[in-house]
């Protein structure tokens, strides 16, 4: 009997992402090597031996299983062959900025994407497809109808391939499971240590979700969720439902501690005691009369609850009298003198709480020294130590109130009174949570991203403390009905929505600093030296990219079962001369250099640059933060230039595979060894 082919005999051959199954068992058997057979298969008996499974029944054992389970999860790990090309037409300042916009199916790009920014994610933000038993776009028989993908610019049926998904096909679950898990997997890959990830979800599948999350993240790594209240569903139900959910989970629990940031309805009153400061010549008096009329009234129109009661004014600012007494037998008990009548009668101690104070003798000193202690007119009253308003820290809670109307409204102004997408996202929400988590280099993940919500988010954050975050949107080219307002406004799929909204950000944050510097200009003499400020304006901007067929005919080769490995190595040598010799003339270099470095592990923010030692082939020098290459696509290799690397060994080269002949390849590695690879 013939040999059957493994598909790892021939990936070398293949230009795929990278293998996720291999990866994991080759991990694996490096960790535990006792626990795969002499032939280097995994040696099941071995692991239930470590599990102690043997005097488990299987209907004892709890598990969340559902039909499809085991595919989804064997479709996370494997190998991409399409790739990704840059778009410069629709994008927006390209030079300027690290931020992606991906046109294309999520799973495939996020398999693209596993290499080069694993680990790199700090936070991930997904509004998926709620399960509404509508038609269902994210269907994974994209795997199995790649050809129709990549038809009229990678769209299925008016755009997208669509699975009517509804209770009656007895998987009206298991689908959207299967759909979630194999993206979740694989979203995983990519967050850092620290990493987080929200997902917003409604009633039909959160008790799913979070079982679902449990086995990707770990129980231990659920941090909350957050219930979401938003507008009255006016549908005909039992009982109206006002709010939606957003699960947390992290990538490790251990890299966490607690989430606190200064308060932003501390930052509310802040600013209005400074407007008053200003307005009243700094008279205490006046300030705290004026600014506890203003807490009660509310005449801000902002919600102050957990703040209001920071109404005390001081020379050093706005501050609260925090209570010294302890609630429970067994506080602190020492002695204070009080500052004023103790001149009038030495050792005049000041009354004690009947269970002491909740602080010790040296936080009481220490808060002394900073002007930190409200006394009372003598020693009758216990003294408390003042907690400043600039002290004051929030926690991301589990409750969380804003109507979606708004947001829709915000979006409609945006685009011009065109109602383009139904139900976005809340950008007040996004920032909010954002800042609990992120620094300002961090990167954002959204791969459902809709309307772009994330994406106008993280722009507006930057753009309020100066941050540089960036983030990564993918959005699949679903179609968008004729009939709608966004179509009749020229928007034809989702993902053209996703762009514009974020370009449309842009532009209206340049016009509002070219206001605000024209107001600076216009108010300066002409004799005022302009300041650095002055001169300089924000220049957010995006590069897009789409998913597409990949560079290599040899992808489409499909290996003969019945036949030997040799046998099948050398149809696909030969498929690959014949069909890539299109690649002379055909292939456009940058979109070639962009598919041999994502899947060597390079980020879409690399740079190249051309050296001038290799005169006899184009070489360029490609880098990407710490990792960096020598890259050649020209489709002969000169003798010259192979003799080159004889004297700099340690430098990594990848180049055509049809571009060397025998010995050429066999000089390259003797000089460079694994350092040298080729497409």
């Amino acid at each position: 009997m013939k040999e059957k082919i493994t598909m790892e005999n021939i990936q070398d051959l293949m230009p795929n992402s990278s293998d996720g199954n291999k990866e994991r068992r080759e991990t694996l058997k490096k960790l535990f090597p006792d626990l795969f057979t002499n032939e280097g298969d995994i040696s099941i008996s071995e692991i239930m031996k470590i599990l102690n499974y043997a005097g488990v029944s299987e209907t004892e054992r709890y598990e969340f299983r559902w039909f499809g389970k085991s595919n989804a999860k064997r479709n996370a790990f494997t190998p991409s062959n399409a790739t990704l090309i840059y778009d410069e037409k629709r994008s927006v300042n390209p030079a300027e900025s690290e931020n992606l916009i991906i046109e294309g199916e999520n799973l495939e790009v996020l398999k693209l994407l596993s290499g080069s920014y694993r680990e790199k994610i700090k936070c991930i933000y997904i509004d998926p497809p709620y399960n509404t038993g509508k038609d269902f776009v994210y269907s994974d028989n994209y795997t199995q109808d790649k050809k129709a993908y990549w038809e009229e610019n990678g769209m299925f049926r008016n755009g997208l391939k669509v699975d009517t998904h509804t209770e009656a096909s007895g998987r009206y679950h298991s689908e959207w499971l299967n759909m979630m898990y194999s993206r979740l997997l694989v979203a995983r890959q990519l967050l850092k240590e620290d990493g987080v990830i929200f997902i917003s979800i409604d009633d039909n599948e959160v008790h799913h979700l979070r079982k679902l999350c449990d086995e990707v993240f770990g129980e231990d790594n659920f941090a909350g969720q957050i219930v979401w209240q938003t507008a009255t569903d006016n549908n005909p139900t039992q009982i109206a439902i006002e709010h939606e959910y957003v699960l947390c989970y992290l990538k490790d629990y251990n890299f966490h501690d607690t989430w606190e940031v200064p308060s932003e309805k501390g930052k509310i009153i802040q600013e209005k005691y400074e407007e008053l400061k200003a307005k009243l010549n700094n008279d205490i008096e006046r300030i705290q009369i004026e600014l506890r009329k203003w807490i009660r009234k509310q005449t801000n129109g902002d919600d102050l609850s957990g703040v209001s009661h920071y109404s005390y004014v001081d020379r050093q600012g706005v501050f609260y009298p925090g209570n010294s007494a302890n609630t429970k037998p067994g506080g602190y008990m020492f002695d204070i003198i009080h500052p004023t009548t103790n001149k009038v009668c030495a050792n005049k101690v000041c009354a004690k709480p009947e269970y002491g104070y909740r602080f010790t003798y040296e936080t009481f000193s220490e808060a002394d020294k900073r002007g930190d202690v409200q006394w009372g007119k003598d020693e009758d009253t216990i003294p408390k130590i003042k907690k400043r308003l600039d002290t004051v820290m929030q926690k991301l809670k589990s409750y969380y109130y804003e109507d979606n109307r708004a947001t829709t409204g915000d979006l409609k102004k945006l685009f011009d009174g065109n109602k383009v997408f139904n139900n976005p996202k809340s950008v007040n929400f996004l920032k909010h949570a954002l800042r609990f988590i992120i620094s300002e280099e961090d990167i954002i993940l959204d791969f459902f991203a809709g309307s772009g919500t994330t994406g106008q988010a993280v722009t507006e954050l930057n753009q309020q403390d100066g941050g540089s975050r960036k983030y990564i949107l993918i959005q699949i080219p679903e179609a968008i009905a004729e009939e709608t307002e966004a179509r009749k406004a020229g928007y034809k799929k989702i993902s053209d929505i996703t762009i514009e909204r974020n370009k449309r950000v842009i532009q209206n944050m340049q016009k509002s600093a070219g206001e605000e510097k024209h107001q600076r200009l216009s108010a300066k003499s002409a004799g005022d030296i302009l300041s650095p400020a002055d001169d300089t304006a924000a220049s957010p901007g995006f590069k897009v990219f789409k998913l597409v067929k990949s560079n290599f005919p040899r992808v489409e080769f499909a290996p003969d079962p019945e036949k030997t490995n040799e046998e099948n190595i050398a149809s696909l040598k030969k498929y690959i001369a014949e069909k890539e010799a299109q690649l002379v003339s055909a292939f456009n270099r940058d979109e070639l250099l962009t598919e041999i470095l994502l899947k060597n592990n390079f980020t879409l923010n690399y740079k190249t640059e051309r050296q001038d030692r290799f005169p006899h082939n184009e070489i360029l020098h490609a880098t990407d933060g710490e990792k960096e290459t020598l890259i050649c696509l020209d489709v002969t290799i000169a003798t010259e230039t192979v003799e080159n690397f004889k004297k700099h060994t340690n430098e990594r080269f990848i180049c055509l595979g049809r571009a060397i002949d025998t010995t050429k390849k066999y000089n390259l590695k003797r000089y460079l060894g694994d350092k040298f690879s080729t497409f």
